[in-house]
């Protein structure tokens, strides 16, 4: 016995060292085939554990892989885990039907090790039906400033749960509350104490602030907005919003994915204008690139002037007045624009965003990328007038690029007056709704997310959504989406899918 222990012993940490230098490798599928053949070797291996590290493996395998590799699995444990691992990944499926299909998945392999001990992850999506919240209460501002944001919100919430068949509309209670000139403290409280099991909302950022002073909260709160940055969530707030930041972020990423590294960039004077700022700064600094100019400005502002400046033709022209006075000559001077940038990030609504383009070119800028994020963009085509925005590549919600989206389709015919920044709010109510479904998985399990209506939604561990949005580009006056750049795929070299049943 004591042999066999010392045999098994090698042979898990042989099993796993090999998994690990694969993992390192990049060579996710073979990392998990690895720890398959292990978990039939040794049944005194931490079932738990490494069917918890196949399925992570598994997840972080490209769709190219997985598909060659099915066909030729060897072994009723491999063909099992990579047909789990298909069924998964089908297109549109949310997570209810992917609940439903691991069930399925159970009785179709009742033998297999993962059918008896699923992935913990995956145990989470199939008992996630039975944790949904089923008192809800909308808090929203439904008069005063605010009045028109907080009814998109709230129509789209609507829209979602009625379109939703997976909804128990039998066992589900939602009540909607006006927040204006509210002190939601207060309010929170009294919804505390008619037990309640989520409140989703607030909007106003002030309200928002009011909870960040408890540690806990004893009923779940999904605002509708961000904390400032350096504030810290209690635990059982979870916020949502249509961030200026995320949009930022996810700009410094596709520069860096096209490999634009100095780049110049306007964006509007004020505190909204410093939070982006600072977003698109940290994010650039990550990816190794760097902002050679920012020039903020008011609308107000001389706008020749202040592109003059980006594009370095002051100091060009300052250059030729001194070498003038210097020298005693007259300098024959023509105007160059600074020769180290690499792009241009704008930041600006339309109507400006309008007149900064043509001058771009009118200052020799013409031939460098811009990039922008969804503000730059009313939400409806109107080619005549964006065609002075031709070439600019933005950011912007599935809601607005999606060339078909059947669940905007429906409610455009429904609701003609859902258009431009509101249809991007309604589009927030509606992922709202499927977050309030699903706020324990995408806390709970690494690199979770739900394809929603203003973007891939995913969780930090701190309980912040951010979106992952669509991008596009404006031609002849309209938004043309463009594909998402393809990830460099690792070739695997998996060793090959023996029986792990018969080791011999």
């Amino acid at each position: 016995d004591h042999f066999l222990n010392y045999e098994r012993n090698l042979i898990n940490r042989a099993a796993r060292l090999q998994e690990r230098t694969y993992r390192l490798a990049g060579d996710n599928l073979a990392a998990a085939i690895t720890l398959i053949l292990l978990s039939g070797a040794d049944s005194d291996a931490n079932t738990q554990s490494v069917h918890d590290d196949i399925w992570k493996n598994l997840k972080q395998t490209s769709d190219t892989q997985l598909a060659d590799r099915q066909g030729r699995a060897i072994g009723y444990e491999a063909q099992g885990w990579l047909e789990l691992a298909g069924i998964l990944r089908q297109p549109g499926i949310n997570l209810d039907e992917q609940g439903r299909m691991i069930r399925s998945w159970q009785n179709n392999w009742p033998d297999h090790p993962a059918a008896g001990v699923l992935p913990a992850e995956l145990q989470l999506i199939a008992n996630l039906a039975e944790s949904q919240p089923e008192r809800i209460t909308l808090a929203l501002p439904l008069s005063g400033p605010l009045s028109s944001a907080g009814a998109a919100i709230r129509d789209g919430f609507f829209a979602a749960y009625y379109g939703d068949k997976s909804a128990e509309r039998g066992e589900l209670s939602i009540r909607v509350i006006d927040t204006s000139d509210r002190d939601f403290r207060s309010l929170y409280d009294e919804l505390t104490k008619e037990e309640q099991d989520l409140i989703v909302g607030p909007l106003e950022k002030e309200s928002l602030a009011a909870l960040a002073g408890m540690s806990t909260l004893p009923v779940p709160v999904l605002g509708l907005n961000y904390l400032p940055q350096e504030a810290t969530a209690p635990d059982g707030l979870y916020q949502f919003g249509l961030s200026a930041e995320d949009e930022a972020r996810q700009i410094a990423d596709r520069l860096d994915a096209e490999g634009i590294d100095q780049i110049l960039v306007l964006i509007p004077s004020g505190e909204w204008g410093d939070r982006l700022e600072s977003a698109l700064l940290d994010q650039l600094s990550q990816n190794g690139g760097i902002a050679l100019d920012i020039e903020r400005y008011f609308r107000e502002d001389n706008l020749r002037a202040v592109t003059a400046d980006l594009l370095g033709i002051t100091v060009s022209r300052d250059r030729a007045i001194d070498v003038e006075r210097t020298a005693g000559i007259d300098v024959e001077f023509e105007p160059r624009r600074r020769q180290d940038a690499d792009g241009i990030v704008m930041v600006a609504e339309p109507t400006i965003a309008r007149q900064f383009k043509p001058l771009f070119a009118f200052y020799f800028g013409g031939d460098l990328p811009v990039y922008s994020p969804s503000m730059v963009y009313e939400g409806n085509p109107d080619p005549s007038r964006d065609r002075d925005l031709n070439g600019v590549t933005f950011t912007d919600t599935p809601w607005v690029l999606e060339k078909t989206n059947r669940f905007r389709d429906i409610v455009k015919e429904a609701m003609p007056d859902v258009r431009g920044q509101l249809g991007r709010l309604f589009a927030m109510g509606a992922d709202a709704w499927n977050l309030s479904k699903r706020l324990p998985l995408l806390r709970q399990v690494e690199g979770a997310t739900i394809d929603g209506q203003t973007g891939v939604l995913s969780m930090t561990p701190k309980g912040s959504i951010h979106r992952e949005q669509l991008w596009a580009r404006f031609s002849e006056g309209t938004p043309e989406q463009l594909p998402p750049l393809e990830p460099e795929e690792t070739e695997s070299d998996a060793p090959a899918m023996e029986d792990a049943s018969n080791p011999n």
